[in-house]
């Protein structure tokens, strides 16, 4: 690899702009998708592989790529440094998210309750999203309970192309929420994006529990897994 490559490849990643390295076999010439021209068939190839996180050879148009994309890692924007965010950082971060709480009580968002694992925000949600930019590889969970913290979030989140959008709460809690951000502006279709009550449907209770669960729906979101029994039942 040229530097100049190893350059781009770093000011790239520093954007959060999503790149795929492509090697033609065996001479060894380099570009990078989508910022270089290419074949159509290869530029369709590397964005399969950007979309998959895949790494491999693949055979177009009679010659053999090697694909290595580049994607930024995904994110995990969590609202409210609440007892539940305290066990989902470190299962996030362990499933390769990054992760920022946003929470501008300055008692909550402490690096004593959160020691390692998560970048601390201490702005307002609305203020805090709009200098993160959530992009289609964030997730955004919504966990105060507080509808002066939440709605300005779940407001902004929709507003986004977030991959998932979660919020704590019960269904009396959710339909409150739904009214207020109706009055907003939001239509059916984008409030059908939250998924609330958060998490996978796995009967839990405690903090950590309803952590995992969260994890679980925030893989199974980026995935493509198959959707849960909750999902399936609010769609009918």
């Amino acid at each position: 690899m040229t530097p100049e490559t190893l350059a781009r490849l770093a000011a790239a990643r520093e954007a959060r702009r999503p790149v795929a390295l492509l090697t033609r076999l065996p001479d060894g010439a380099q570009h990078l998708y989508p910022e270089d021209p290419v074949p159509p068939a290869v530029a369709e190839a590397a964005a399969s592989a950007l979309h998959d996180d895949r790494t491999g050879p693949a055979e177009v148009a009679g010659e053999t790529w090697f694909i290595h994309p580049h994607n930024p890692p995904p994110r995990l924007i969590v609202v409210g440094a609440v007892h539940v965010a305290q066990a989902l950082v470190p299962m996030a971060v362990a499933a390769g998210f990054a992760v920022t709480v946003v929470d501008p009580r300055r008692a909550f968002a402490t690096e004593e309750r959160f020691a390692e694992g998560a970048t601390l925000v201490t702005e307002w949600p609305d203020d805090a999203l709009a200098a993160l930019k959530p992009d289609d590889r964030t997730a955004i969970a919504t966990l105060t309970h507080d509808p002066k913290l939440d709605d300005p979030a779940l407001d902004a989140a929709l507003k986004s192309p977030a991959f998932y959008i979660g919020a704590l709460g019960s269904r009396r809690t959710h339909a409150k929420r739904v009214d207020r951000l109706t009055e907003l502006g939001h239509g059916p279709d984008a409030i059908a994006r939250i998924q609330a009550p958060i998490g996978l449907d796995i009967g839990a209770v405690t903090a950590p529990e309803i952590a995992l669960s969260i994890v679980a729906q925030l893989v199974q979101a980026r995935r493509g897994g198959p959707k849960s029994a909750r999902a399936e039942k609010k769609a009918a």
